[in-house]
């Protein structure tokens, strides 16, 4: 098992070691540092990134990465994980998706050396972190005032990420096109398997978004041989995997008050909410296009027309979730 090399930094076999990538020099000549922590166990095994905030204000992945580092389990591990808590630490710091130059890091990939801020860090990540990795994982949430159900996104052209989904366990599993400049396109075009896991909303911890990241993560450990079965291990069920996923936009701006809850399994032609004006005398009411589950919905109870305030997965019939399936993956407090 060869030694590892992060930034300059040697990681050996056996060790824990928290490092700081130097990602840039501020206009106050202050570094701005990203934080990394590698554990490598005494065994050789394949080498997984896990990333959180690429959007610094989706926040929820720093909590996952927290609760990892902190498991039990990793005191046994085969290969290396290498844990990225805070990838855009700059929108972290300013509670923002993006970087100071409005840029989305997540559309910057796989960066130049010499290009803008948001390629600088883009090509640091791609030549530090996942030039080392055999697998990734990495963790979102819903945009500003859009909460998630957990759910895996990936791209089934590579068969091992389907094996993956499987395995990490989330209630829903979508067959997700890649975008352009994103860490998954990048990652995807190296054949590197990568699963995106997309669970509640930015600038808020959910508790039971964490604990399925976690739970999922160690799965995902367990099956490309970096940890042995046990507590953690996938209970068999088969995954709720959607063919399609449609988002209902408000038809009218007003008021948006919603009848449907996320996780609700829905009907075409269900009532899903009401569009109102402030004086309560004129009602739009929403219905559904589409039989599925409500994987993610808007949380803000202002719409203008246009806005996208349901996301819908369809299924086939004999892979349709009932809400008794997807409850336990929702904290009740944020309902």
């Amino acid at each position: 098992m060869n030694d590892l090399v992060i930034a300059g930094d040697i990681i050996r076999p056996g060790e824990r070691r928290q490092l700081a990538l130097t990602v840039a020099k501020l206009y106050d000549f202050t570094d701005m540092k990203m934080p990394v922590v590698v554990v490598r166990g005494e065994e050789d095994g394949p080498t997984l990134f896990v990333s959180a905030a690429i959007h610094g204000d989706e926040i929820n992945g720093v909590d996952i990465v927290r609760r990892l580092l902190k498991h039990r389990a990793l005191a046994n591990i085969r290969g290396t994980l290498i844990a990225i808590p805070i990838v855009n630490v700059f929108g972290f710091n300013d509670k923002s998706r993006y970087l100071p130059d409005r840029r989305d890091l997540n559309r910057s990939f796989p960066g130049e050396e010499h290009g803008s801020l948001a390629a600088q860090i883009a090509y640091i990540f791609r030549t530090e972190i996942v030039a080392q990795s055999t697998h990734g994982i990495d963790l979102h949430t819903g945009a500003i005032h859009r909460r998630n159900l957990p759910q895996i996104r990936v791209d089934f052209s590579l068969p091992e990420n389907i094996e993956l989904a499987k395995a990490f366990g989330a209630p829903v599993i979508l067959n997700a096109a890649t975008r352009d400049g994103s860490l998954r396109e990048m990652v995807s075009e190296q054949k590197i398997p990568m699963l995106l896991y997309e669970a509640g909303t930015a600038l808020r911890f959910d508790r039971r978004a964490s604990k399925t990241g976690v739970r999922g993560i160690l799965r995902v450990m367990q099956k490309i041989g970096m940890l042995d079965g046990g507590e953690d291990a996938a209970d068999g069920k088969d995954p709720f995997i959607a063919k399609s996923s449609h988002w209902v936009r408000a038809p009218i701006s007003g008021i948006f008050v919603t009848n449907k809850r996320l996780g609700a399994t829905v009907e075409r032609g269900d009532k899903l909410g009401i569009i109102t004006n402030p004086f309560g005398d004129h009602e739009y009411a929403i219905y559904s296009p589409y039989s599925g589950v409500i994987i993610g919905n808007s949380q803000l109870p202002l719409a203008n027309e246009g806005d996208a305030i349901y996301h819908i997965a369809t299924f086939d019939s004999n892979q349709m979730p009932t809400e008794e399936e997807i409850y336990p993956y929702i904290d009740p407090r944020l309902q």
